[in-house]
């Protein structure tokens, strides 16, 4: 507009006389100026391709091609936006991976696992239309991010190996395998996939696998630093929401509790629909002593997205305050979740067995773990089960299993709990103070039911007897041993002297002989005296 102004302004002034050819070139100038203003004032002005700001659709399409989260607005309107499309472009094998991949997130943003048969149906159309052996990557991606979304980890093994296979340098093959290879217990190939990912492209995929790995092996300031990587990495408020919140779960993990309120409300301000923050919130809550607030919260969680776990949790707090009458609806909601899920080809064992061992029949958690085992050999699955075989009073086994999930490395206060518990069964007090020790510093609230029962146990067994462990302090005063004495050294071998030459017949002085480099004999006492 300035531009037009400064034109109209000049265009008042005097203009020289000009001749026929000066009169045909000043016409074309003024039809020129006039095209161009047109232009800007229709578009705006761009700088490289285009600067206008992307829009919902494009926003999302990019978040969910890079495996980022989405905000739910962006994804409503791109899978609005494909599903047009694709009513009259049915042979588009991209269009049908990014809407596979949209229904994908929108599982993961509302914890709806109805999503999952929509995303599976797209993922597979476009593998019908360009099937995996022309290089349809996109597609083979998003089927092993199902796979693993649905905790079927050794499916999502063989989509990323597969890509990886036709693709060795395509990056987003590995972050499918580091969640698939954690999800099996495979944690060496899991850092190694996660390694590969970082030399091929870093930002906010590699830095979230990065920090998964490093928790899993126990190095908890690289996973927090790691964390740390991908929130400076976040491009949208979305994405920043998610590494809050995950940043906000290792400060939990660690009993960091008010720091883990902190992110969790960061998280919130960022993106306030973000669910999971909110069930952290409710955890940290509970933990500071804020039950009231703590409920809600949960409940609000619920509402949003019905997850199994935070129905487990909401109940073990009711149970904790006295209103087990309450606890049963998160309870019932918990196995309606699980039905729902598996209906849908997600696997809940591992939280419904952990319900059952608790709350319901121990020996249909064993049943149900054994099976979950025989599939995936994590920590987390061998965590459960040692616990279920405990609640069926089947210690011996149990502590294999609780060997399993705390040795690999991974600091967890539940996992040390349930040990010192199988431990303490089998009459092993010693091992079993060590890991309630454990327990308390690694988060001495990480539960409202069994922290408190963590406590009770610690100070039952006591201390350990004053002096040691037996056999540690001797009963008699050290003596110092009688040590042989050393040998003395031989005498040194010393050299013959030389012969004395034969005496000359000449009565004069004979010569001295020439220096030899053997030591000369040591004169006898003798010699000396004459």
């Amino acid at each position: 507009m300035h531009r037009i102004d400064r034109i109209d302004e000049e265009s008042q002034q005097p203009a020289p006389p000009v001749t026929f050819t000066g009169r045909k070139t000043l016409v074309a100038a003024g039809v020129a100026v006039v095209l161009i203003a047109g232009a800007l004032l229709i578009r705006p002005a761009r700088t490289g391709d285009d600067a206008r700001p992307p829009g919902p659709t494009e926003r999302a399409a990019s978040a969910v091609g890079m495996g980022a989260p989405a905000a739910a607005v962006d994804l409503t309107a791109l899978v609005a936006d494909r599903e047009k499309w694709l009513a009259t472009h049915a042979k588009d094998d991209a269009s049908w991976a990014v809407l596979g991949s949209a229904y994908l997130e929108q599982a993961r943003r509302t914890a709806d696992s109805g999503w999952f048969p929509k995303a599976e149906k797209a993922l597979k159309r476009s593998l019908e239309v360009r099937p995996a052996e022309k290089g349809n990557l996109d597609a083979m991606t998003g089927m092993g991010a199902l796979a693993n979304a649905r905790r079927d980890f050794g499916t999502g093994k063989r989509w990323g190996e597969l890509l990886r296979a036709q693709q060795p340098k395509h990056w987003t093959a590995y972050p499918v395998l580091v969640d698939a290879y954690t999800g099996l217990g495979d944690y060496k190939a899991a850092q190694q996939a996660m390694e590969r990912l970082l030399e091929l492209r870093t930002g906010l995929a590699g830095f979230l696998r990065a920090s998964q790995v490093y928790r899993d092996r126990g190095w908890r300031e690289d996973a927090m630093m790691s964390m740390e990587h991908a929130a400076g990495a976040a491009k949208s408020p979305s994405e920043k929401a998610y590494t809050l919140y995950r940043l906000g779960e290792l400060s939990w993990e660690r009993g960091d509790t008010a720091q883990a309120l902190r992110q969790y409300e960061g998280a919130l301000r960022a993106d306030p629909a973000q669910a999971q923050a909110l069930g952290g919130r409710a955890r940290a809550l509970a933990a500071l002593g804020r039950t009231g607030e703590a409920l809600r919260d949960y409940r609000m969680a619920l509402g949003r997205t019905p997850e199994p776990r935070l129905a487990l949790e909401l109940g073990e707090l009711l149970e904790a305050t006295g209103r087990g009458e309450e606890a049963r609806e998160p309870y019932d909601m918990l196995g309606a979740l699980s039905a729902r899920d598996g209906s849908n080809g997600a696997d809940d064992d591992v939280v419904l067995g952990l319900y059952e061992a608790d709350h319901g029949d121990p020996a249909a958690a064993v049943r149900r773990l054994s099976r979950e085992w025989s599939r995936h050999k994590s920590m987390q699955v061998a965590d459960a089960l040692g616990w279920a075989l405990h609640r069926t009073g089947e210690d011996a086994s149990a502590l294999e299993y609780a060997k399993k999930a705390t040795e690999p490395g991974l600091r967890s206060a539940e996992f040390a709990y349930h040990r010192a518990m199988i431990e303490r069964g089998l009459g092993d007090e010693a091992a079993a103070r060590r890991h309630l020790q454990e327990a308390m510093r690694t988060n001495p609230q990480f539960s409202p039911l069994r922290a408190p029962l963590a406590k009770q146990a610690l100070a039952s067994i006591g201390e350990p007897a004053p002096g040691g462990p037996e056999n540690v302090e001797p009963t008699a005063p050290w003596v110092a041993p009688e040590l042989p004495k050393a040998a003395k050294p031989a005498a040194a071998v010393r050299p013959k002297p030389k012969a004395s030459p034969k005496p000359s017949p000449k009565p004069a002085q004979q010569p001295s002989p020439k220096p030899s480099s053997a030591p000369s004999p040591k004169p006898s006492a003798s010699a000396v005296s004459g």
